[in-house]
């Protein structure tokens, strides 16, 4: 779990603002990735990833009975008190701590970029859903498709070395998950694209969501807030509209439907 300990201390150092201010953003990955997995009444769901439970909440408003593990324990903590009837354990997606075919369905939202090993993540994720049911994985689609590319590239330009590996869109580029989800031993039954818009009142609210991301907070600890903020101030000026407000879109993600 040295990964998944690793992040989860990123994610847990201002876990409340992620989940108040940032993640909610991604509620219409969040309802697509749902819908195509069947999640209505007394659904028995995994929420792989499942951050400050904003997709547990909107799956209990369904009527599912919901369980969400993330690695960070300021997350779940979170999740608990949004979701309480839910089950949330701080846990890692490559060693789900759950029995063979116990869940209808599962979904893994912006989470499997961060495991160490892909394919060990997602034969975990098929092996605690039933054979009927479905494992859907969101994640941004291709870069040139999320705006939000240009913020991240602002952030990795006040690092003194480029960072190692794809960073966000890791994933994204056309045909890289679908093959490892075949690799996996899942077959790919269909892939949708929806639009998350990232609309923030202010400069502080934009900063409070974004700097609580694990990524911030890792870039935080090598060149510190004050450079990293004003880079996003500077990066964010595009997007000020007349009325003050920050819109940055369109963000396409993209997720597997799995079985």
């Amino acid at each position: 779990m040295g990964t998944a300990k690793t992040q989860g201390d990123l994610w847990s150092v201002a876990a409340s603002d992620w989940a108040l201010f940032q993640e909610p953003m991604h509620d219409p990955l969040f309802e697509a990735m749902l819908n195509v997995a069947n999640v209505g009444k007394f659904t028995n769901l995994l929420d792989a990833g499942c951050g400050g439970g904003s997709a547990s909440m909107l799956a209990s408003e369904r009527g599912a009975q919901v369980s969400g593990l993330d690695a960070a324990e300021g997350l779940i903590k979170v999740a608990r008190e949004r979701v309480p009837e839910g089950d949330f354990r701080v846990g890692d997606i490559q060693e789900l701590p759950y029995a063979d075919n116990q869940f209808d369905a599962v979904i893994a939202p912006n989470s499997l970029q961060y495991a160490e090993d892909t394919v060990t993540a997602l034969r975990e994720l098929r092996r605690v859903c039933k054979a009927n049911g479905r494992v859907v994985i969101g994640l941004f689609a291709e870069a040139e498709k999320v705006e939000f590319r240009h913020i991240f590239k602002a952030m990795a330009g006040t690092l003194p070395e480029s960072p190692k590996g794809g960073g966000p869109f890791a994933l994204s580029a056309h045909g890289i998950l679908e093959t490892l989800v075949e690799e996996a031993g899942l077959n790919v039954i269909d892939v949708n694209h929806v639009d998350c818009p990232f609309e923030y009142p202010d400069f502080e609210t934009f900063w409070r969501g974004n700097v609580a991301a694990g990524p911030s907070q890792s870039i935080i600890r090598v060149v510190g807030a004050d450079k990293l903020k004003s880079a996003l101030q500077r990066a964010v000026e595009p997007y000020l509209t007349t009325k003050g407000p920050i819109e940055i879109g369109p963000n396409y993600f993209k997720y597997i439907v799995a079985i």
